[in-house]
């Protein structure tokens, strides 16, 4: 069994906006509802586990049942941090979905992830230890300590920039959280980052420009043209 969990607790606090990106209105529909109408159309996605904030959680069962998304087994509260979010989603995992052998995590906010993406993310996850879509870096990266001066020159060629979902062994992944502390949690920036630094194999696949996150104006209005084209 493959599941998703959908990552909605954000606040959106840079897009200078009423509510939290994921909620805003396109096309007469929420953001959050053209991601998670991918996952439910998927034929490899069994399972859909949502993350959100309390205030907003009335709001998104009501368009779940509105849109037809029959796969939502579960939701679970929004951590203080991103990673904190996510071990509230395997802990809903666990409980609403015991049989999950994939676990794919993904932002509410990417709502233009491919059929193709997720799939590469589920085999990754299958044969390795998990599976994470990225681009290729296109401008050359400095690295600087104080920002004023270059400290190191990075090799451009060997630099990926990391999208979602990001894919893992359910089990092995949920141990991890299980085991480390609190503090661990909090400093992790991405999904990832926890699971290489505890020796699981997380596999590089091939991810997409289009598969953008929608986190400033300029991204919302190319998601408007898309969506409108």
């Amino acid at each position: 069994m493959n599941t998703a969990i959908i990552l909605a607790g954000g606040v959106g606090s840079r897009m200078g906006v009423d509510r939290p990106k994921q909620y805003l209105i396109v096309k007469e529909k929420p953001i959050i509802v053209y991601c998670l109408e991918i996952f439910e159309k998927h034929k490899n996605i069994d399972k859909i586990v949502i993350v959100v904030s309390d205030e907003w959680k009335d709001y998104v069962t009501e368009n779940v049942e509105k849109y037809g998304i029959s796969k939502v087994c579960g939701y679970a509260p929004a951590g203080k941090t991103r990673q904190h979010s996510i071990y509230n989603g395997l802990k809903a995992t666990e409980e609403t979905a015991p049989d999950t052998k994939v676990v794919i995590i993904h932002d509410a906010a990417r709502p233009l992830v491919s059929d193709k993406i997720i799939d590469d993310c589920i085999t990754g996850a299958t044969e390795d230890d998990g599976a994470m879509p990225v681009i290729s870096v296109k401008d050359t990266i400095y690295q600087s300590k104080d920002g004023k001066s270059i400290d190191n020159l990075l090799k451009r060629s060997e630099l990926f920039a990391g999208q979602a979902p990001e894919s893992f062994d359910f089990k092995k992944y949920y141990d991890i959280h299980n085991s480390v502390s609190d503090d661990e949690i909090a400093a992790t920036a991405g999904s990832s980052e926890i699971a290489y630094r505890h020796g699981m194999k997380v596999r590089l696949v091939e991810g997409s420009e289009r598969n953008f996150k929608i986190t400033t104006i300029e991204d919302l209005e190319t998601f408007e043209t898309i969506v409108n084209d």
